[in-house]
C-alpha cells in the first residue's frame, strides 16, 4: 500500500496524530468483560458485592463507550476511504449493538438482587463480550490489514 493510500485513511478525530477511537476502546472492552466475570462471581456466590461491581462496570463501560463510539462514528462518517474497507460496516454495527446490549444490561442490573443477574444479566453480559470479540477482531483487521488510522512517514 502506498503512503498516499494510507494518508487517505487517517482518523478525523486525533490528538497529535494519534486516533482517539483506538485510545478509548480498551476501557469499555475491559469494563464489559469484567462485568461478565463479576456476574459469574455473583451467580456462584450470591454475594451482593459482585452485583454492585457489575453495575458500576457496566456504567463506566457505557460512559466511555459512548465517547469511543462518537470518535469512531466521526472517523467512519467523515472518511469514505474508511467506510470502503470491508470490515468497517460490521465493526461499526457490531459495536453499536454491543453498546445497546450493555445499556439494556445496565437497566436489567437495576432490578433487585438475584433477578438482576440470573438469567438475563448474565446472558446479556456474555452476548456483549462475544460481540466485542468479533468487533475487536474486525477493528484490528482495519488497522493491521487495511492501515486505517496509520500515519505515513513520507
Amino acid at each position: 500500500m502506498s503512503p498516499r493510500d494510507r494518508s487517505r485513511r487517517q482518523a478525523t478525530m486525533a490528538i497529535a496524530g494519534h486516533p482517539i477511537h483506538p485510545m478509548l476502546v480498551p476501557f469499555p472492552i475491559a469494563c464489559f468483560t469484567l462485568a461478565l466475570l463479576t456476574d459469574i462471581a455473583y451467580w456462584r456466590t450470591s454475594n451482593l458485592m459482585w452485583l454492585h461491581f457489575s453495575e458500576w462496570l457496566l456504567l463506566a463501560g457505557l460512559v466511555i463507550g459512548v465517547f469511543a463510539a462518537v470518535a469512531g462514528a466521526v472517523d467512519f462518517l467523515a472518511n469514505s476511504e474508511i467506510r470502503a474497507q470491508r470490515p468497517a460496516w460490521p465493526h461499526a454495527i457490531g459495536n453499536a449493538i454491543a453498546l445497546i446490549l450493555a445499556f439494556v444490561n445496565n437497566l436489567v442490573h437495576t432490578a433487585d438482587g438475584w433477578t438482576a443477574v440470573i438469567p438475563y444479566g448474565l446472558i446479556l453480559s456474555a452476548l456483549t463480550v462475544l460481540i466485542l470479540l468479533v468487533t475487536g477482531w474486525l477493528g484490528g483487521s482495519m488497522v493491521y490489514r487495511h492501515a486505517v488510522g496509520v500515519r505515513s512517514h513520507e
